[in-house]
């Protein structure tokens, strides 16, 4: 069995005790209210009925890429059983996008940057619980659905809690076969949806943030999705570049608004989207620098590896 340890600063060690929840509606109230543990999945609701499907969708959201995303959670050890279970919601999902369209319409604060095709609507499945079984992975490659296996782990001490995230990895698909979703997002993808002057930009921009990260030896991965380029720090994104539209991008920050604020860099205009607790700086012309972002850049990395 795991333990869990605290150092202090001082150097105190202090155990910390895992501590299941007590329900499931407690589980599912604590991921609803942590949207940063499903990375970048907007939450519409919890416990969506709709259609004549027989069970109810513990939570529904919309991902950065467009795709309707069934969160189907568990508060305790699950195995390859909850398989008929998901394809059920995945399939009224599908087949009923004037509901999941009726959802976003009615959410408040929904972000502006998600292009959905409710004509030919995309399903990814998450499945969270506290353990899953290795041998589930096996099961779920079977699927043509993108499915992820997601345990969360809750630790406390006195008022202090940590969640501890494990996205499990897929395992490798023996033979082809059409799967939904598996996009690589390259120069060619870019540029059926942006003006081509716009890709080498926004490409140039992400390599130069990368060669920052590099010279520094920042804990970051890159990774290109439909509408963004982050950069994270395990489950985290911490910084980034977004398209704003067809010909404009910006780079993010997950940085506090009053840190925006006191920032006014060269070549930029800034704005800052309270849903996703980051800055956004738009460059206002082809003279600008990312350089200049260095301290910004270092501000968002300190708040997630402190």
């Amino acid at each position: 069995m795991a333990s869990l340890y605290w150092r202090r600063r001082k150097g105190r060690v202090k155990p910390v005790e895992l501590a299941p929840y007590s329900s499931e509606q407690e589980f599912e109230q604590d991921v609803f209210q942590t949207p940063e543990l499903l990375e970048d999945v907007f939450l519409l609701k919890r416990q969506v009925r709709g259609g004549g499907k027989s069970g109810i969708p513990d939570i529904i959201g919309i991902d950065e890429d467009g795709k309707v995303c069934i969160i189907e959670m568990k508060n305790s050890p699950i195995d390859a059983a909850v398989i008929p279970q998901i394809l059920e919601y995945a399939i009224w999902a599908e087949s009923n996008p004037d509901s999941i369209k009726s959802l976003w319409l009615e959410a408040q604060n929904r972000p502006e940057d998600r292009a959905i095709d409710w004509d030919n609507l995309e399903v990814r499945v998450l499945v969270v619980a506290p353990s899953i079984d290795r041998a589930t992975l096996e099961h779920v490659n079977k699927i043509n659905y993108q499915v992820e296996l997601i345990e969360i782990a809750r630790w406390m001490s006195g008022r202090d809690s940590w969640l501890l995230v494990n996205r499990l990895e897929p395992l490798p698909i023996k033979k082809k076969r059409p799967v939904s979703g598996l996009i690589i997002y390259d120069r060619a993808v870019y540029e059926q949806r942006h003006k081509p002057e716009a890709v080498r930009a926004f490409l140039q921009v992400c390599d130069d943030l990368q060669s920052v990260a590099t010279k520094r030896n920042w804990p970051v991965e890159r990774k290109f999705n439909k509408h963004y380029c982050g950069f994270k720090v395990g489950n985290y994104i911490v910084f980034g570049v977004k398209w704003i539209s067809g010909k404009s991008f910006g780079i993010f920050l997950k940085i506090p608004e009053a840190a925006m604020r006191r920032a006014k860099i060269p070549g930029f205009e800034s704005k800052y989207e309270s849903l996703w607790n980051q800055a956004v700086y738009r460059p206002t012309g082809p003279s600008f620098s990312v350089a200049k972002m260095k301290l910004l850049l270092e501000k968002a990395l300190e708040a997630r590896v402190d």
